[in-house]
Parts: structure tokens; C-alpha cells; sequence
């Protein structure tokens, strides 16, 4: 395998053309988890990156949680070989643990020597003017309790001044002083949070406070491009994680209106021209034939997202549910094209269960690296796959996780050709007989948010990709040999399990002043070390 330097393989995670997998699976159906998996090659339940909350993602750059230091990424394997590595872009994998400045979670600690983008991700509050998006129905909940903790002062003056209350001024002060401080204590994390979430940073220190998300695309792909250039005499690895088709779906002006699928359409748009721009500097660099190119999404469209009368969370085709939803296929399966001239055929389509986890070993192998040997690792190698000198994938069984809830399993058949999905769990559409959860924005993994399904729903994904049909025992003769063997899959799969500290439990998912990345003094945050001086996209 050859690189610049005529020795190595360039490793550039972020997109492409040449093989094409139809069923390529997340390990979760929402960023963090999803992510988490991805860059370790492992379920997020095994690292302590799924949730038996509500909250399934990281809510604050302020708070404790996030990939555990004990875990180790592709980006250290291949550190540890003698790769330059970068992360460009969204991280949400958490920054500190104890301190404002540990850094126990960042990407510089994780096997990235080089780190520029967003510790957190793109949300509505980051955008001037957008409706607030972050935990609506807890800040809804709280300023309801601050109206009514008011109003109940108020009536209390009123009636001690009137006389028609007979209430000591201790006691008013005290409930006035007990309202003031539970304002302050829920308004200082969420009254805030573009200030406290939308943030840049480059390796440890914040460029932007709060972030300037009309030029994040600009500064991303000069970035990227910029590390192409320094380290094309090496090998390197470059993960470009893209803030693009999330909401609050930030466009420059060049791209509005050039698709005719409105706003989402021409963020897709500017992100695939900027991806091209990626492609072409490998190319000029002399890379192109020995760079291994992958694109890849987190997890499938989020249905619920929209303004108005228009979506902005994407469309997942044939395929049921969507973002935040752990057994249906439009929630997890995503794209998974790649590139490597001259060792990949061109043109190929593979049908084969694949996952975003299967990454972590395959680029290990390709950088000749050691994987940890005291650790189950659930990705496959897919060289031999992309390359044709196997027909099958390696994956029999796939679990697919709602948080820590098992929602669903996939059972590969490989010797008939089968592909058997069984749900456990399934989340209840809102409004009745919708595809999504419209009403909460989002669906739950768990309590009264969920069905239930006692035999599990059994789909055949080969005949029935979009899960319309279930079968049943009247309508498949192997319907109870079929869920007896994924019953005993799951049992054996959760012998592998070993219980680890929960890094998105609701005291790690709680926003902690003291542990605040602040370019300022502290609660004055706030600065633009970017500048002003090209904000237009090259």
C-alpha cells in the first residue's frame, strides 16, 4: 500500500464514489451513540455511550459525560503507527470531566493530533432569530414554574400591602429569594446556550464564542483542504465530520435555491460541492490512487424536523421512521460509499449487512495496526468484501439499540440467502398513524412511548425492505425456528456485555458552570479569534 511518501495508505473518512453498500447500518439512531460506535468499532451500550434516560445525546459541552478515556479510536491505532490525524468539524463525544481544562473526552485525547470544528453540534440556538431547540419541554416545564413561583410572589405583596394577607416580609423574601434562584439556576444553562454549546475550537483553545455558523463551512473546508496540503508527503488520516443537514441547516447564500427540494436540498448541495473540492485536492496532490475515501452519514433523516410546512430533516425513501428511532430501518440504515482507485473495483454495488462499526477494524488492518485485545470489537474487516474476493459479509446477527433498550435484530441467513429482522420494541407514532413522533419532535426508547411486541414483529428485509409486512406464524412456516435462533443470539450477545459507568446518565448530562470551556473569564465568554477577513466559501 503505497501514500505520498511511497509507503503508507492515506485514510480520509468523509466521502465518495467507486463502491456502493445498500445495507450499511448505524449502531445507534442518534449522533452521540452513533458516533461513539463508529470510532471505536463497538456498541455505545459496551462504552458507557447509551442512554437509559431520555436524553440520548450529549446536552452540554458542560457536562461530565463523554467517550471514555479508557477507549481507544482507529485515529490512536493509527497515531500509534506513524499517522498524522485530524478531526475536522462536529466531535459531540464530550470535552472535560472534572475541570474547565482536563480535556479528558476531547479529540486531542482520543488519537487526533490535530482538532478544528464544533465540540458539540449544530443546533437551533446557534442561529440568530431560530426557535430555541434544545430540551423544549423541560424549559417549557421551567418557565411555567417561574410564572407561577411570580406570580405567587406577587399575589403575596399585593395582599400583605392591601391587608388581606397576614404574612410576615420574612416570609416573602424568603419565597421571592427561593423563585429568584431556581430561575437563575435553570435560565444560566438554557438562556444561553449559544453561548455555552456554539462553539469553535482549534486543537484546545475556542476561535469563537459563540460561532459564527455562516462561515463554519468556509473555515472547515480551508481546513481540510490546508491539511491535505501540509501532511501529502505522509500518511494521514482525515475525519471530516460535516455540520451540514442538521437544523438548523446553515446555507451560504451561493447554494439558496439551487436545489428544487427547498432548504435541506441546498444544504445537501453546498455539502456535496464542498466534498468535491475535498476530492480534488487529494487528487492534485498525487493522492487519488492511494487514498481510501469513505462517505457515510450518523443516522437516517430526522422526520420531525420542519418549519413551517417545510422539512428539514431529509427524506429516508422506502424506508420506516427515521432519526431517534433504534429498529427501523429509515432510523439506521445510511449511505456507505467508497473510494480507492486501482485497488477497489469501480462500479460495485454490494447488497451485504454492513456497519458504520465495521470502519474501526478496516482501517486498522489497512494501516497494519494492532486492535485492543481486551475488548470485544463488533466491526469486521471489509476489505475482503469491497474487494470481491468474498461474496458475504462477516456480520450474522445485528443488534440494534434504542439508547441501552434492545429494539430490534437482524439475522443475516447466509446459506438461504434470507435476511430476518425481529423487533422487540417499537415507538408509538404521534400523531396516530403518522411515520414519526410530530407531537415530542423526537420518539422515546422506552416507558409508555413504546410497544411492546410479544412474539417479536418479524420482517423478511430481502422481499420487504420497507417493514410494511409483518410475518407471522400462519404466513412464514420458519416464523418460531426463525425467533427461537435470534432469541438465542441475543442471549448469547448479552453474555458479552459488562457493565461500565453510564457517561450520558442524567448527573454527566447536566450542565456544569464549573466545567465550561470559556475563552473569557467566566461567565463572560465570548470571543472571535477567526476574524473577519474571508468569510466567503473558496
Amino acid at each position: 500500500m503505497d501514500s505520498g511518501n511511497g509507503n503508507r495508505t492515506n485514510i480520509n473518512i468523509f466521502s465518495l464514489f467507486r463502491v456502493k453498500l445498500t445495507q450499511h447500518i448505524s449502531a445507534a439512531p442518534l449522533c452521540t451513540p452513533s458516533r461513539a460506535a463508529f470510532l471505536t468499532g463497538r456498541y455505545p451500550i459496551r462504552s458507557g455511550m447509551g442512554s437509559s434516560t431520555k436524553h440520548h445525546v450529549l446536552f452540554w459541552i458542560g457536562g461530565s459525560g463523554g467517550l471514555p478515556p479508557n477507549e481507544t479510536t482507529f485515529a490512536r491505532i493509527l497515531q500509534q503507527q506513524g499517522y498524522t490525524t485530524a478531526l475536522i468539524g462536529k466531535w459531540h463525544q464530550g470535552v472535560n470531566c472534572e475541570s474547565h481544562s482536563d480535556h479528558c473526552h476531547h479529540p486531542l485525547n482520543h488519537g487526533f493530533d490535530y482538532f478544528y470544528g464544533m465540540p458539540f453540534t449544530l443546533v437551533n440556538e446557534c442561529q440568530v432569530g431560530e426557535d430555541p431547540f434544545l430540551n423544549l419541554q423541560v424549559q417549557a416545564k421551567y418557565w411555567l414554574y417561574s410564572q407561577i413561583i411570580a406570580l405567587t410572589v406577587l399575589t403575596l405583596l399585593i395582599g400583605k400591602l392591601t391587608g388581606l394577607f397576614l404574612v410576615k416580609w420574612k416570609a416573602i423574601i424568603c419565597f421571592a429569594l427561593c423563585g429568584f434562584l431556581f430561575f437563575i439556576s435553570w435560565f444560566s444553562s438554557y438562556g444561553f446556550v449559544r453561548y455555552w454549546n456554539c462553539i469553535l475550537m482549534r486543537n484546545h483553545d475556542i476561535s469563537e464564542q459563540p460561532m459564527k455558523p455562516e462561515r463554519a463551512a468556509s473555515n472547515i473546508l480551508k481546513e481540510a483542504i490546508s491539511f491535505i496540503e501540509r501532511n501529502k508527503n505522509g500518511p494521514f488520516l482525515l475525519f471530516v465530520s460535516f455540520l451540514h443537514v442538521h437544523t438548523p441547516l446553515v446555507t451560504t447564500e451561493k447554494f439558496l435555491g439551487k436545489s428544487r427540494h427547498g432548504l435541506y436540498g441546498d444544504n445537501v448541495e453546498e455539502m456535496d460541492w464542498m466534498v468535491g473540492r475535498i476530492l480534488d485536492a487529494i487528487d492534485k496532490a498525487g493522492l487519488k490512487n492511494n487514498t481510501f475515501t469513505y462517505f457515510t452519514s450518523d443516522h437516517g433523516g430526522h422526520l420531525e424536523a420542519h418549519k413551517q410546512n417545510a422539512p428539514l430533516g431529509g427524506w429516508n425513501g422506502i424506508y420506516k421512521g427515521g432519526k431517534a428511532m433504534g429498529g427501523w430501518e429509515g432510523g439506521i440504515r445510511v449511505p456507505g460509499i467508497f473510494r480507492w482507485p486501482g485497488v477497489l473495483p469501480a462500479d460495485t454495488v454490494i447488497d451485504e449487512p454492513t456497519s458504520l462499526m465495521d470502519i474501526y477494524p478496516t482501517v486498522a488492518h489497512l494501516a497494519a495496526g494492532i486492535m485492543p485485545q481486551d475488548r470485544v470489537i463488533d466491526g469486521r474487516n471489509l476489505m475482503p468484501l469491497l474487494q470481491g474476493k468474498v461474496q458475504h459479509s462477516e456480520h450474522e446477527f445485528m443488534f440494534h439499540y434504542c439508547g441501552l433498550y434492545l429494539h430490534a435484530v437482524r439475522w443475516h441467513q447466509k446459506d438461504s440467502g434470507a435476511l430476518w429482522k425481529a423487533h422487540y420494541t417499537t415507538p408509538i407514532f404521534q400523531p396516530e398513524g403518522a411515520g414519526g413522533c410530530y407531537i415530542s419532535g423526537f420518539c422515546n426508547c422506552f416507558g409508555e412511548d413504546v410497544t411492546h411486541h410479544d412474539p417479536p414483529l418479524l420482517f423478511d428485509l430481502s422481499s420487504d425492505p420497507a417493514e410494511i409486512k409483518p410475518l407471522s406464524p400462519a404466513t412464514e412456516p420458519l416464523f418460531d425456528t426463525v425467533i427461537s435462533r435470534i432469541e438465542r443470539a441475543v442471549q448469547e450477545h448479552h453474555r458479552t456485555l459488562t457493565p461500565v459507568p453510564q457517561q450520558l446518565s442524567e448527573y454527566n448530562n447536566m450542565w456544569k458552570p464549573w466545567l465550561q470551556p470559556c475563552c473569557g473569564t467566566f461567565p463572560f465568554c465570548w470571543c472571535d479569534k477567526e476574524g473577519d477577513s474571508d468569510q466567503k466559501i473558496i
